[in-house]
């Protein structure tokens, strides 16, 4: 057996925040650029902690990046579309995994997720987008006035 195949079936395996623990092939685990230093600075024994990420979150996050990892280039609309596909959830869930990518420095979830709440805002008014995302106008009148005229632009 070549090096190369047997790097390719080198496995990782993740400790999420609840103990659940998740295994996985390290290509796979890569697209985490925390977890590949630690796996190129040779800090990995056994399990990486996640302790940030809860098990249903990090579940996801591997989910999208065996997805990715497995999909070809010629695969690139098939995969736009499950990335649409994987993206269909409550904000209960996107929230989460909006941290989860950024904790681990993984790229592509994080793109994704942010694109969704960017999309959920877009050509909403502030109005609607507190209500959206349940934020409490803190604002006085006053305040709000100010602040609407000097970012005039941004209400137009």
């Amino acid at each position: 057996m070549s090096s190369t195949s047997a790097e390719a079936k080198k496995n990782i395996t993740l400790r999420s925040s609840d103990n659940e623990t998740f295994e996985m092939e390290e290509r796979v685990a890569m697209l985490s650029e925390t977890i590949k230093n630690l796996i190129e600075d040779d800090c990995v024994d056994s399990v990486i902690p996640v302790p940030n990420v809860k098990s249903d979150t990090l579940a996801r996050v591997i989910e999208y990046c065996k997805k990715h990892v497995e999909s070809s280039e010629s695969e690139s609309e098939a995969l736009k579309t499950w990335d649409a596909e994987f993206m269909d959830i409550d904000q209960n869930t996107l929230f989460p995994l909006i941290l989860a990518p950024n904790y681990l420095n993984i790229k592509g979830p994080l793109d994704l997720t942010f694109q969704t709440v960017a999309d959920m805002m877009k050509g909403k008014s502030v109005e609607e987008i507190r209500k959206i995302f349940n934020i409490t106008n803190d604002f006085t009148p006053e305040e709000e006035e100010k602040v609407r005229k000097e970012n005039q632009w941004a209400f137009e």
